[in-house]
């Protein structure tokens, strides 16, 4: 024979050729709103179902660097938490195929978000991707945070002006709403699930 040697499998023996599947990012489930609107009791019970392909995670847990360090390395607080947000996407569009839903909780902007989603396409692939907005009455958001929370701090006019302005973002990006102010936390996490693109 010229060239190579044909290799021999024995008679009737074709070799078998497994063709490698393509890399398929996991969906992304962005869960925010505003402080005491329940996004990390919601996350943590989305994790506690321990349904398979699905994996939580908090965008604090990344450590949140006072505001001297975001001014010196960052050049502010929202330049910090766009290129946060980008990694965090990027972080989660490269987790292996175990993971098929990936749900972060975290405060960024919808639109950091989707910035983030368009950047992080792998290829030609799109990352599927959803933003859930958790909402509530102010009073009772004020309750949670002097209540369980005990950050009574965090209430007050900066966080109800924050509240408006991501209602604002969901309004003007026909991005989900969940209202959790009269919900159970299983009734938040069932309906956040539906939000999940299909």
């Amino acid at each position: 024979m010229e060239g190579r040697q044909k290799a021999k499998l024995g008679s009737g023996v074709e070799p078998h050729i497994t063709a490698a599947r393509p890399f398929m990012p996991p969906t992304i489930l962005m869960v925010t709103g505003a402080s005491g609107v329940g996004k990390t009791a919601t996350v943590r019970a989305i994790a506690a179902r321990r349904m398979p392909g699905v994996s939580c995670f908090h965008f604090d847990s990344i450590g949140v660097p006072s505001p001297e360090v975001m001014a010196q390395e960052f050049g502010g607080p929202e330049s910090w938490l766009r290129d946060a947000t980008a990694r965090w996407i990027t972080r989660l569009v490269v987790l292996d195929d175990s993971t098929r839903i990936a749900v972060l909780d975290g405060q960024t902007r919808p639109s950091f978000v989707e910035e983030a989603l368009r950047r992080a396409a792998v290829g030609s692939t799109a990352i599927r991707g959803q933003i859930v907005l958790l909402d509530c009455d102010p009073e009772v958001r004020a309750r949670r945070l002097a209540g369980p929370r005990q950050q009574p701090e965090l209430n007050g006019p900066r966080m109800d002006h924050w509240a408006a302005y991501l209602r604002g973002q969901a309004d003007a990006l026909n991005l989900p709403v969940v209202d959790t102010t009269k919900q159970t936390v299983d009734q938040v996490v069932d309906a956040v699930l539906r939000c999940v693109p299909t």
